[in-house]
């Protein structure tokens, strides 16, 4: 697997302009966010809008949201080049699995805060979910993620612009953590990482900088996630959709308290 790279935040001059004294001239550094062309089995199949970093991981995991693959063994290369006006990430799929790109192919165009662009038909948005895995921790590990959290978020600590997803042990100490301007692309990269690197849940869970909407159920159900927690609320449909599937949620976590949906 091949990739080139860009650098994920740059700077910019900006004029602060307080409510009273003088406007003057200020440097800060600004999360990019670049087209990111997903090609599958040389059929385009979607543009994301997202950080150009771990682009080989933000693919598998994509694909395995997708439901394009079922595991690492149908990840055959996925090759990341500079493009004129992005990125491509050239995905190649197992024999086994290939039609299903015919079945699902879509050109879409999506911002960091849209997950449904293209879907046609709402059978496609709310397909039925396989059982979820079952959490059996202590919230405290919750606690105990979520203090931990600042410290693997370089870039937002930078730019305050992107959100993070991390992987959590079960008791609470994080094993890993994706950046990128969509909480969308933040999870899928951490997804596409442990599936790339063979790696489990092992009983841990997922915590999110984000809301906890729909999808982000999904693709926590889709790869073998237990729980997922998340900094701000959950929408209605997340919750129903976590329900159905067996999926325990923490919500509004903060540092005294968070909100516990159990399936």
């Amino acid at each position: 697997m091949t990739g080139a790279t860009r650098p994920a935040a740059i700077g910019h001059q900006f004029i602060r302009v307080p409510a009273t004294g003088q406007p003057a001239p200020v440097s800060r550094v600004l999360a990019d966010e670049v087209p990111i062309a997903i090609e599958c089995n040389g059929l385009a199949y979607a543009v994301l809008m997202a950080t150009p970093a771990a682009l080989q991981e933000l693919a598998a995991g994509f694909a395995l949201s997708e439901r394009l693959i079922d595991g690492r063994d149908d990840l055959r290369a996925i090759d990341v080049a500079e493009a004129e006006a992005g990125i491509l990430v050239r995905v190649t799929l197992a024999r086994r699995v290939a039609g299903r790109i015919a079945d699902r192919v879509r050109h879409r165009a999506s911002d960091a805060s849209c997950g449904l662009c293209g879907v046609e038909t709402l059978a496609q948005a709310l397909r039925p979910l396989p059982a979820a895995a079952r959490w059996s921790g202590e919230d405290a590990a919750v606690f105990a993620a979520y203090h931990a959290l600042r410290d693997h978020q370089p870039l937002n600590a930078e730019t305050g612009a992107v959100h993070a997803a991390a992987a959590c042990s079960r008791e609470g100490e994080i094993r890993a953590a994706f950046e990128d301007v969509g909480r969308h692309n933040a999870f899928d990269k951490l997804i596409g990482s442990m599936l790339l690197a063979g790696q489990a849940w092992d009983g841990g869970f997922a915590l999110l900088t984000s809301r906890c909407s729909f999808e982000l159920v999904e693709k926590a159900v889709l790869s073998g996630c237990p729980m997922l927690a998340t900094i701000s609320a959950p929408t209605r449909l997340a919750v129903e959709r976590a329900g159905a599937a067996g999926l325990a949620l923490r919500s509004l976590v903060r540092a005294d308290a968070l909100l516990a949906s159990d399936a």
